[in-house]
C-alpha cells in the first residue's frame, strides 16, 4: 500500500479552493450559491464614490467624545449594509474623521444624504394658534431690538422688501406686516406658510443659533418637508412646543408600506408610508401623550423638519403610528432605513466627495491588467530559459499562486485594488525568487558531482532556511503596512501577505513535489535545470 502523503493532499486543496473561488469569473452559469462567491472590484477598479466625513464632538463630553466615531462608524455601517452596497470601505481617519468608499453605487446623491442624516427623530406637540401668534409677536419685537445682529434682516428692513404670496391680490400687496420676520411670512391655513422665494432665506434663520434664542423659551420654529413632487411649491412653518414627548430610541422598527388606492386618506392613499412600531416604554408614553392632548396635534419632526403633524382624535394604544408626506418610495426606503439604524451619536459634516466613474474604473482594470500580463509574461520567459525544465515547472506553479491570491481574496469578501494588483505584481517576482534561491542550491550541489535526487535534497535543506527568512521579513512590514495604513496600502499589505504564504507553499512543496513525482526518477542521472 502506497503510503499516506500530506504534501499530496495539501496540494489538492490547494488547487480545489483555487478552482472553486475562481470558477464564477470564468463560467457564468453556476448555481447562485457558487455564483456569489465573486471577486468584487475596489472603488479604484469599479467606479463610485468616496467620502470624507469629520464628527462634531464639540458638545460632547470628553468620554462621549471618545466612542462617538467609533458609534458613528457602526451606524453608516448599519445604514450602507441596508442601502446595498457590496464590500463598502469604512475607515477612521485620525481622531475625528472618518473614510466611506462604496465601489459600485449609482445613485451617487441619495447614498450621501443616507450617510450625513443625523435621523433625529422626535415627536412634539403644534402650539395652539394662540400660542403661535404671539410667539410671532414676540420674534418680530426680539429682532427689531437686535437688528445689528441680523444683517440679512436688517437689510431687508432698510429696502423695506415684502416677500407675498404668488396669487396676492393688488390690495394684498398695499397691506403692510406688523415685523421683519412676519413679512417672510403669511397665515396659512392652520399655520404660517413660506413663499417658495423666501425659503431658503427663512431655513437660515432656523439654524441660526442667534435667531433660536429670539424665540420665546418653550418654543420653536420648524419647515415642513418639502414636496418632492412639485419643484417650487411653498412650504408650512409651524409652532411647536420645543418639549420632546418621545424620540426615536422609544421606536422599536420601522418599515415602508402602501397605501391602498381606496383609501378615503389622501395622506396614504397610493402612496408609500412610514409603519413604526414603539418599544414598550415608548407606547405607553405614546399612549399617555394622545390621551392628555385629544384635538390637538402631534408632530413628527426629523433632524428639525416636519414629516407629518396629525391631529389626536383619541388615545392611541399598542404603540403604532405612521409618519406620512410626500414621498417617494426611493425617499420612504432611506428614511426606514435611517430609522431602524438610529441617531448618529454626534452630528457629521462632509469634507470631501469624490466620484469615481465607471470609464476611469475600466481603465484602471485595464491597465492593472495589462501590466500584470506583461510582467509576468516577462518572469516565465526568463525562467524557461535560464532554468529550462526547472524553470517550466516553476512557471506552472507561478500560474496557481497567482490564482490562489485572487481565490483567498474571494473567500474573505476582500476587494481588488489598483494597490492589490501592484501587490500581486511585485508577489510573482517573489515567488521565482524562492524558486530561484532553491535552483542555484541545487546547480550547486550538481556541480559537486551528486545525483540529481541528492541534488534536490540539499538544495532544499539548505536553501528553504533562506527562503523562510527572507518572506518572514516581508511578512512582518507587511502586517506594519496593514496595521498602520489606510485604505490603498491596506490593499497592497493584504494582496503582498496573501501572495507571500502562496509562494512560499508553491516553492517549498508544490514545485518540489512535482519535481519528485515527474522530473527525479530512480534512473535519472541528469537534471534540465
Amino acid at each position: 500500500m502506497k503510503k499516506f502523503s500530506w504534501r499530496g493532499l495539501s496540494i489538492v486543496i490547494f488547487i480545489c479552493v483555487t478552482a472553486f473561488y475562481l470558477a464564477p469569473l470564468a463560467i457564468p452559469q453556476l448555481p447562485e450559491w457558487w455564483a456569489k462567491n465573486k471577486l468584487k472590484l475596489g472603488l479604484d477598479l469599479r467606479g463610485g464614490m468616496q467620502i470624507l466625513l469629520e464628527v462634531d464632538t464639540s458638545e460632547l463630553s470628553e468620554t462621549d467624545a471618545r466612542g462617538a466615531v467609533e458609534q458613528n462608524i457602526k451606524i453608516i455601517r448599519e445604514r450602507i449594509d441596508q442601502f446595498g452596497v457590496a464590500e463598502p470601505s469604512i475607515q477612521k481617519l485620525g481622531d475625528k474623521r472618518i473614510m466611506v468608499q462604496l465601489p459600485g453605487v449609482s445613485n451617487f446623491e441619495a447614498a450621501e444624504k443616507l450617510i450625513k442624516q443625523t435621523a433625529m427623530l422626535e415627536f412634539k406637540l403644534v402650539a395652539q394658534p394662540e400660542d403661535s401668534k404671539k410667539v410671532m409677536e414676540i420674534i418680530d419685537s426680539n429682532i427689531s431690538n437686535n437688528l445689528a445682529l441680523f444683517p440679512t434682516l436688517a437689510e431687508l428692513d432698510k429696502k423695506d422688501k415684502k416677500i407675498l404670496a404668488p396669487d396676492s391680490t393688488k390690495a394684498d400687496s398695499l397691506k403692510t406686516t406688523s415685523g421683519i420676520f412676519s413679512s417672510l411670512i403669511r397665515p396659512g391655513e392652520r399655520d404660517y406658510e413660506v413663499t417658495f422665494d423666501s425659503i431658503r432665506l427663512v431655513q437660515d434663520l432656523l439654524a441660526d443659533s442667534l435667531f433660536k434664542q429670539a424665540v420665546p423659551m418653550g418654543f420653536q420654529l420648524a419647515l415642513e418637508k418639502q414636496n418632492t413632487e412639485t419643484a417650487k411649491a411653498d412650504r408650512r412653518l409651524v409652532v411647536l412646543h420645543s418639549n420632546v414627548e418621545l424620540t426615536g430610541s422609544d421606536l422599536s422598527k420601522a418599515k415602508v408600506d402602501y397605501g391602498s388606492a381606496t383609501s378615503t386618506d389622501p395622506r396614504t392613499a397610493n402612496k408609500p408610508y412610514i409603519s413604526i412600531e414603539m418599544k414598550r416604554s415608548g407606547a405607553l408614553k405614546f399612549e399617555k401623550v394622545t390621551g392628555d392632548n385629544i384635538n390637538r396635534r402631534l408632530a413628527i419632526v426629523l433632524d428639525g423638519v416636519i414629516y407629518s403633524d396629525p391631529n389626536i382624535n383619541d388615545k392611541i394604544s399598542g404603540g403604532r403610528a405612521q409618519i406620512t408626506g410626500s414621498f417617494t418610495t426611493a425617499e420612504a426606503s432611506e428614511l426606514a432605513i435611517v430609522l431602524n439604524t438610529g441617531n448618529l451619536v454626534a452630528p457629521i459634516k462632509p469634507i470631501s466627495t469624490s466620484i469615481i466613474g465607471a470609464t476611469l474604473g475600466t481603465d484602471s482594470v485595464r491597465s492593472g491588467s495589462m501590466a500584470g500580463i506583461i510582467s509576468m509574461a516577462m518572469i516565465i520567459l526568463f525562467m524557461l530559459v535560464y532554468y529550462k525544465l526547472a524553470g517550466f515547472i516553476a512557471d506552472f506553479v507561478l500560474v496557481f499562486n497567482i490564482g490562489f491570491i485572487l481565490a483567498i481574496l474571494t473567500a474573505f469578501g476582500a476587494s481588488l485594488t489598483l494597490p492589490g494588483i501592484a501587490g500581486i505584481i511585485l508577489t510573482m517576482g517573489m515567488a521565482v525568487d524562492a524558486n530561484v534561491l532553491i535552483y542555484e542550491r541545487i546547480r550547486e550541489e550538481l556541480d559537486l558531482g551528486k545525483t540529481p535526487r541528492s541534488a534536490v535534497d540539499a538544495g532544499y535543506k539548505r536553501a528553504v532556511i533562506t527562503v523562510w527568512d527572507s518572506n518572514l521579513t516581508t511578512l512582518i512590514a507587511a502586517a506594519v503596512l496593514y496595521y498602520f495604513g489606510s485604505g490603498p496600502i491596506r490593499g497592497f499589505a493584504v494582496t503582498l501577505s496573501i501572495g507571500i504564504i502562496g509562494s512560499m507553499f508553491s516553492a517549498i512543496v508544490f514545485v518540489r513535489s512535482i519535481l519528485d513525482t515527474f522530473v527525479i526518477t530512480g534512473t535519472t542521472k541528469k537534471m534540465s535545470i
